[in-house]
């Protein structure tokens, strides 16, 4: 039951890590020190995407589900929770690269939106 909580809660702290590279930039507005702590997440989390890797959050769940008796899973996090949602097929190259511009994207837009009310 530990292992299955820790498993559990690590999933949820994946989600909200996730959610921060993506729109972490747009927090900057209201909070500056944020900036600190969202520029390496984005970062990393279109690294992540570009390169391929696997984030190093997924085995250890893996590791966690294992060690509570449950049936691990093959590929990533975003492969096995986030895109069977959005998408009916598995992760591709091509799919990762959209994700990883995405996450630049969208934090280009955040960050030229904090540049826009640092001005005023």
């Amino acid at each position: 039951m530990l292992y299955r909580s820790a498993a559990d809660l690590l999933v949820l702290f994946h989600l909200g890590f996730i959610i921060f590279v993506i729109i972490g930039g747009f927090l900057v507005v209201k909070w500056r020190w944020l900036l600190l702590l969202h520029l390496p997440a984005a970062v990393w989390g279109a690294l992540i995407e570009f390169q391929g890797w696997l984030c190093p959050l997924t085995p250890l769940e893996q590791r966690l589900r294992q060690a509570a008796g449950e049936q691990g899973y093959s590929g990533g996090f975003i492969e096995h929770y986030v895109l069977p949602v959005i998408y009916p097929e598995a992760l591709t190259v091509d799919i990762q690269m959209v994700l990883g511009g995405f996450v630049i994207l969208i934090n280009l837009v955040a960050y030229a939106w904090v540049l826009a009310h640092t001005s005023e």
